[in-house]
């Protein structure tokens, strides 16, 4: 077993650990951030990296999780159980479009995910009495904390999803489910010939791969307080987690947490320094880093060795 996701694991932990010293709100804000973007990357490995299926559905599931922990944390649901709640839902809905929209394959499957984030974006701005349409469902702070124990709660909340999410992740893929869903990757009709239940197994991955991501959309509704259809079923949401996971490298969970930190730093970088422009300079920049680093991140230190190898060789 690489003990290389774990220390990295374990390297960021520390680091979040000394954010909060800082006393910055900017720092907090982005920290949350980051947990979250790195929540939403490894959940996409699992049915995008692990099973070769490139699911753009992470925004459905997301803008499901913000309204379910939204609706009941404004009925004074206590936020862990609102959080919970969310999760299942998620789990709950991925396992049952899993086993019809898992029949499609390559491009028919991700007009397929992506048609469901337009589903229930729509059916959020029409429940008007439930979600508050497209005016928006504000969701009530938590009485009696001050701002900086707030963001100090969300912050650590979010970063306790992200290790849950990134042990589960890690347990899938040395699990036989994680067996069968590289069976699935290489070769589906041999993995059927050989005793793999595809149709379950492609479902289980859509279901473990929506839980986390309803978990940090219920965290985040009540981390902004207020929430409206176009900014949490935002398509972006789906697309994002994709790049993250190219860019770390496809089907390593350590990659997908690598690539989320490295696009955060990105986007924060060129947000702040080309305002106008900073959507096309981020798109440039990610294609550049495709083109030249196919593999990912995580192919970066393999890289570097048979530089210097061949170096040495000289």
């Amino acid at each position: 077993m690489k003990l290389n996701a774990y220390f990295l694991m374990l390297g960021l932990i520390v680091l979040a650990a000394m954010l909060p010293w800082t006393d910055s709100a900017y720092l907090m804000r982005l920290g949350t951030l980051a947990a979250m973007y790195s929540v939403l990357a490894v959940s996409w490995t699992i049915v995008g990296g692990f099973t070769g299926y490139p699911s753009f559905a992470t925004a459905a599931f997301f803008g499901l999780g913000a309204y379910t922990g939204g609706i009941l944390v404004a009925r004074g649901w206590p936020l862990p159980l609102a959080v919970l709640c969310a999760a299942l839902l998620a789990f709950v809905l991925a396992l049952s479009l899993g086993s019809v929209l898992l029949r499609l394959k390559g491009h028919y499957f991700a007009i397929g995910s992506l048609a469901v984030v337009e589903v229930l974006r729509e059916l959020a701005n029409s429940s008007t009495e439930l979600t508050g349409g497209g005016m928006g469902l504000n969701v009530p702070m938590s009485s009696g904390s001050s701002i900086a124990a707030t963001a100090s709660l969300f912050y650590w909340f979010m970063w306790a999803l992200l290790l849950l999410c990134f042990l589960v992740a890690r347990w899938i893929e040395r699990s036989k489910l994680g067996f069968g869903l590289a069976c699935i990757r290489q070769n589906e009709a041999a993995a059927d010939m050989i005793g793999v239940n595809a149709t379950l197994y492609k479902s289980l991955a859509f279901g473990f791969s929506a839980i986390f991501v309803g978990a940090a959309g219920a965290v985040y509704a009540a981390w902004v307080n207020y929430i409206e259809p176009a900014d949490v079923f935002d398509v972006l949401l789906s697309v994002k987690p994709i790049v993250m996971a190219l860019l770390g490298g496809l089907g390593s969970v350590s990659g997908a947490v690598a690539g989320a930190l490295v696009f955060l730093g990105l986007e924060e970088t060129l947000w702040r320094n080309m305002l106008e422009m900073h959507s096309a300079a981020l798109g440039v920049l990610v294609v550049l880093l495709l083109l030249f680093l196919p593999h990912g991140l995580v192919s970066l230190p393999r890289r570097l060795a048979r530089r210097a190898s061949g170096a040495s060789h000289d």
